[in-house]
Formats: structure tokens, sequence, C-alpha cells
């Protein structure tokens, strides 16, 4: 590269022009300001001590000497104590050539060690990806190419949250107000079409807490209780558990729906993965660790029948990882993902791009993968970021006040078509 040109040519140029040997760490070159003629500019000032001649001098004499013996510079100027090195058309052509072929360029070689998996995107399948999930999908996307760049084997994958009470919610209003009505019936992607039912099932439950707060004058703890919605998508849930046949069924082809939306959208945005995980496959194996730890007296159990990890010893509060009724958390479902692509790919990191306000969740997967005796633990990392928010705050799927992916692109896309074409970039292009 013309940066390694240039610092071999300085140090020669030391050891002929001034009888010094100068260290080719003492060279710094940078990008010549706008303001002044030249590519690269070399810092003299570091090196007045092996020239002992003032900045101008050393820096005349170095720049005399490099136009002389290389032949990529073309020419110089000096200001003060910086030498602006003007670099040879010739150079860059070449460079050009050689390179403009080659489609590793600019990364490092594979250096075949353990894997680092990235985890990105882990949607939801009862709503479509939105303004959130674009920044969470082009970090990770970008973090991994960047680790690539560098030679790192890199194992981009998805965990799909495709089971939960959320989930349930949605099927149960498609259940209630919307069978037989299907995505192509409605002309809609797949995954806006469930996310509709999704927002329809937060509605209806809100009417009822209105009827029961306003006009019944029950207080909000009680009305939650009472809610016969919110209690048949808890039903639904138990039921899905349980291997349900029908909920199952229905749960598959609502997920599909889904799916097919979501490829859609990862196409545009250029989003591609090694693996997809499913939490509906990787839950159970969660629980089977819980259960262990449980055994093995390093988890315990309450009244209610509720597991729970102590983590008091480590400054923080006690940690549910399985309810009263069996049924698992987040938390359940990380333990059982984390140790399953440890198992799998013997990774060297577990990246996890996900946004700030998980940051205590994942302090805790590590401590309690730690208790549970897993000594790999410390290869968990939680890149962490700021959440996106709307001007009138968080967005809120359940509600609709989410700005959605598909619509974002392409407004983009219709803007930038828009600004090519009124600014005549490209009249003249077929």
């Amino acid at each position: 590269m013309i940066e390694q040109l240039l610092i071999d040519g300085a140090h020669q140029a030391f050891k002929e022009v001034f009888d010094v040997e100068v260290d080719k760490k003492q060279f710094q070159l940078q990008k010549t300001l706008k303001d002044f003629e030249g590519d690269l500019t070399l810092v003299v000032f570091p090196l007045l001590r092996f020239s002992r001649k003032s900045p101008e001098q050393t820096a005349t004499m170095l720049g005399e000497y490099l136009q002389k013996h290389l032949d990529v510079v073309e020419k110089f100027n000096v200001i003060k104590g910086f030498l602006n090195l003007v670099i040879a058309d010739e150079y860059w052509l070449q460079f050009f050539n050689d390179h403009k072929t080659k489609t590793d360029f600019g990364f490092l070689k594979d250096q075949s060690e353990n894997p680092i998996v990235v985890e990105f995107s882990s949607p939801n399948t009862n709503k479509p990806l939105h303004l959130g999930h674009i920044r969470n999908n082009l970090l990770g996307s970008s973090v991994a190419n960047i680790l690539k760049a560098n030679g790192k084997n890199v194992q981009r994958v998805n965990l799909v949250n495709d089971r939960g009470i959320h989930i349930c919610k949605s099927m149960l209003a498609w259940q209630k107000w919307g069978d037989p009505e299907t995505p192509e019936s409605a002309d809609k992607k797949g995954d806006k079409f469930v996310g509709d039912f999704y927002v329809l099932f937060n509605k209806k439950e809100k009417e009822v807490f209105r009827d029961l707060v306003e006009n019944k004058g029950i207080v909000m703890d009680e009305a939650l209780k009472r809610s016969k919605l919110l209690h048949e998508a808890q039903e639904m849930l138990k039921k899905w558990e349980v291997g349900d046949k029908d909920i199952r069924a229905l749960w598959e082809k609502m997920n599909n729906w889904v799916y097919a939306g979501f490829d859609k959208t990862y196409e545009r945005l250029g989003i591609e993965f090694e693996k997809i995980y499913h939490e509906s496959e990787t839950y159970l194996l969660g629980k089977k660790i819980v259960e262990k730890g449980l055994a093995e007296g390093i988890l315990f159990k309450k009244e209610d029948g509720s597991v729970w990890a102590n983590l008091n010893g480590d400054g923080l509060d006690e940690k549910l990882l399985l309810r009263a009724d069996g049924t698992s958390v987040y938390m359940t479902q990380d333990l059982g993902t984390a140790k399953l692509r440890h198992d799998e790919f013997n990774a060297e990191r577990l990246v996890y791009v996900v946004g700030n306000e998980q940051n205590y969740h994942f302090d805790v997967l590590k401590i309690v993968l730690k208790k549970l005796g897993y000594n790999w633990a410390d290869s968990v990392y939680h890149l962490s970021y700021g959440m996106v928010e709307l001007p009138h705050g968080k967005m809120k799927s359940r509600e609709g006040t989410v700005v959605d992916a598909d619509d974002l692109m392409e407004e983009m896309f219709q803007t930038a078509k828009r600004m090519t074409t009124e600014l005549g970039k490209v009249a003249d292009f077929s």
C-alpha cells in the first residue's frame, strides 16, 4: 500500500540524508487537508530530534529525497512542519488495474479459528419489522461484515420469537374476528396481516378494561384478572405447550404467513443469515437446563412452583426462570440457545446485537450460566445500543405506533428517485 511505500522511503531517507536510524513508528502519515495540495501528509515535528534541523528544512530535504527516489511521488510542498505529497496518477491507475478483479480485496485471509456467532434481528411472529428492526439488522450485519473482513469465521444467526403469549394474542384475534380471511384475500403482506390482528386484540382488550375500570369501578389489578380475552390467550398458550393439534396447526399457518412477509423485507434490506433458530425449537432445552439446575440445588423453587435463581450474592435480585404453571420465560430460552450455539459451533464469541433496554437481561444471563457451571459463559457478549424512539416516545407495536420497515424503505426509495430525477442526474441513462 502507498502508506507503507512512503514510510519505507522516509526511513531510508533518514539513513542516507541525516545519517540516523529512525524507528518506523515515528513516521506519521495523514490525509492532506483539503485547503492544501497533496494526497498524503508526513508530519515532521516528531522527527526533528533526529534531523536536528528546522521543521521546514527537514520537510524539504525529505520531500526532495522522496521525489527523486520514489516514482509514486510526483511533487511536494511544505507548510511549516507538514510535508504534503502529491501521488502520481499512474500509481492510482496501476493500483486499480492490479486489484479491480480481486473479489477479496480489503479482506484478511480466513484464520479458520472458532467462529464468532453474531445474533441479530430476532423478530416476533406477531408483527412486521419496523424502524427499530432496520437499525438492529444494519448494525448486526455491519458488525458481522467487519469481523469477516478481519479474517474471522463469522456465523450470522437469527432467533425468531415464534411462540409465547404475544403470538397467541394475534392467533386468538384472527380466530374471533378474522377467520376465514387470509393475506391473499386481504391483499396484504403476511406479517402486516397478522400484525393487524395483534393490534386489534389489544384494542379489544382496552375496551374491556375501560368498561371494568370506568363503568364498574374495578381497580386495574382486578380488571386484569377478570379479562376474559387475556385468559383465553393464556389458555391457548398452555394448549400450545402441551401440543394441542388444532392450536399447533393454527400457529403454523399464521407463522408461515409472517415468514413469507419477513423474507421480502430481508431481501430488500440486503440481510442474510447462515442459520435461523426458532424459539419453539429451543425453549425446551432451556427448561431442561433449569430443571437440572434445580435438581442440583443451584436454583430454587417457590411455594407456587415457580423456579428462580438467587442472585443476591451478585448484587442483583432473584430471577424467575420458570413460571408457576411450568411455562418458560425469555431467560429460559436464552439459556437454551446459548448452550445450543456453544455446543454446535464451539464459538469464540456469542455476540447478541440487542438494544440497551436488555442490558440487565444479559448481565443476568452470564451470571446464571456461570452458576450452572458453564465455563464458557464469558464468551457471551451483549453488543448494546440506544433504542429508536419517536417524538411521542417509544414505539409500541400493540398500539400500532411504529414506523413500518417496508413503508420506510419505500419512502426512502421514492425520495431518492424523485430527487435524482429533479436534479437531472440520470437524464441520459437508459
